[in-house]
């Protein structure tokens, strides 16, 4: 008899409406006002990436047709992508 009293219990404190600390509202605030700086981050982080890794084929002739116009367009262009992966740090 008194297993199921403690089951019922259980039962009834899993189920219960919880009530939510301070704590728990402002770090579920903190989480929302910090969320669209970090989708800025990554997804700026990520496009400079790119941008670096196009400048790097170019200037190793793997695409753009192997002129030397194209490896120094590669270089400007990879140079390009590092200067804005600095700056995704301080940003």
């Amino acid at each position: 008899m008194n297993m199921d009293k403690i089951y019922a219990e259980q039962l009834a404190n899993e189920y219960a409406p919880k009530d939510a600390s301070k704590v728990v509202a402002l770090r579920k605030l903190d989480k929302r006002a910090k969320l669209p700086a970090t989708i800025f981050t990554y997804t700026f982080g990520i496009i400079s990436a790119l941008i670096t890794g196009i400048g790097m084929c170019l200037s190793m002739n793997v695409i753009g047709g192997g002129s030397s116009l194209m490896s120094v367009l590669g270089i400007v262009v990879g140079i390009i992508g590092f200067v804005m992966m600095g700056l995704n740090y301080p940003v």
